[in-house]
């Protein structure tokens, strides 16, 4: 009597399968009943094992990245299965470049390639190798349309003035109110959440008013008790993302296609949210390029904008303590403030400069520095004041 085959199943989730009322449906289960049903049909084959993915791409994810492509590879070296079975030989993947060698390893390594479909795949002769190429070219050529059509219908539906979906920025709430897609699903619009928003323009009005930066506004927003919305405290990070949002001047977007302003979805001015942009790219430039200070607050007055004479290297504020002990036996932590080379300490031989100064007696030289120019202007002679007025009006 022959040994029967045993067989491994592998499913992978579909977005383009509906149901007969037109709503979206998990295929999974349509899958396995399919590929039961063509083991039963075949009296030598045995059922061995299956893997199902749910949420994975068989056109974007390598097959490297994909858990269920690995472990049944490695069963296929441990001589665990015979065959390999697949509802339709796109649930293997959808990549030209990849894929058609991912079934042709499988062949190699003895397993025989089915699809309840498309029947098995083999490797007899040329053509073989050229039908199993074009399929997955075809394949290819499928997954590029329908991200085609999904991006169209995305950017047809922010144009039209609705969201698109997924979850809602912070600053707005997601609603069902009636309108449905296509196929008659109700789905959610987006509104301004009052309270989320007032925090956005905190947000941005620190920024670009109290000259604070991103992990400054996380500090001030959780000495406040304000956090997100799973309860944690806002992140530098996500600062930066949301300063970044153009969606807060009520403008939806959807790759390329964007929508007019929304004003019942504004919460920031455009010229506002277009000075902050502003103001995060020149911050980010290098010192020579830069127009506007790092910081305008801190325990130092350099803070975040002095530079290093001897490599340019940023100066970055550190801060140390010495305890003393009083004539009562009670102990005090004196701070010690030092503004340090960046390259010195990372870099050593960048550097034939000093590690550090301390914050106090180079805060006083540039205190006298800035006190001298102020004594300069307000000493210039009132008729060459007016003359220099008068030449900004007239241009």
């Amino acid at each position: 009597m022959n040994q029967k085959k045993r067989v491994f199943c592998l499913y992978r989730e579909s977005k383009l399968y509906y149901r007969d009322d037109g709503t979206e449906a998990n295929d999974i289960p349509m899958q396995r009943n399919a590929c039961h049903g063509f083991i039963a049909s075949h009296p030598s084959w045995v059922f061995y094992d299956e893997r199902a993915e749910k949420g994975v791409s068989g056109f974007k994810i390598s097959a490297k990245n994909r858990d269920a492509i690995q472990e049944i590879q490695q069963e296929a070296l441990d001589h665990k299965f015979d065959v390999l079975l697949v509802y339709m030989f796109d649930r293997l993947g959808r990549k030209d470049d990849e894929t058609p060698f991912i079934v042709e390893w499988f062949v190699q390594q003895g397993i025989e390639v089915w699809s309840v479909s498309e029947r098995e795949q083999r490797f007899d002769t040329h053509v073989d190798k050229l039908t199993n190429y074009i399929r997955y070219w075809q394949a290819s050529g499928e997954s590029i349309k329908t991200s085609m059509r999904v991006a169209e219908g995305m950017g047809m539906t922010v144009q039209s003035g609705h969201f698109r979906g997924g979850l809602a920025p912070y600053g707005y709430q997601l609603t069902k109110d009636g309108r449905t897609n296509k196929k008659g699903t109700e789905v959610c619009d987006i509104h301004v959440d009052v309270e989320e928003a007032k925090v956005v323009s905190k947000i941005f009005d620190l920024y670009i008013s109290q000259g604070y930066g991103t992990q400054r506004i996380a500090t001030y927003l959780a000495e406040q008790g304000i956090t997100n919305r799973k309860g944690n405290n806002f992140t530098n990070v996500t600062i930066r993302h949301m300063l970044k949002n153009r969606t807060y001047t009520g403008v939806l977007k959807s790759g390329k296609s964007e929508s007019e302003i929304l004003m019942h979805l504004q919460i920031i001015t455009p010229s506002i949210f277009e000075a902050v942009q502003q103001l995060m790219e020149m911050r980010s430039k290098p010192k020579e390029e830069r127009t506007v200070p790092l910081r305008i607050a801190g325990s130092a007055l350099l803070a975040g904008n002095g530079y290093c004479g001897h490599c340019g290297a940023r100066l970055t504020l550190t801060t140390s303590g010495k305890k003393r002990v009083n004539k009562d036996g009670k102990g005090t932590v004196i701070p010690r403030v030092r503004y340090v080379c960046y390259n010195k300490t990372r870099h050593k031989h960048l550097c034939d400069g000093q590690t550090g100064y301390t914050a106090s007696k180079l805060d006083k030289i540039m205190d006298t520095i800035i006190h001298k120019l102020f004594a300069r202007l307000t000493n210039l002679p009132k008729d060459a004041i007016i003359k220099q007025k008068c030449a900004e009006q007239i241009v």
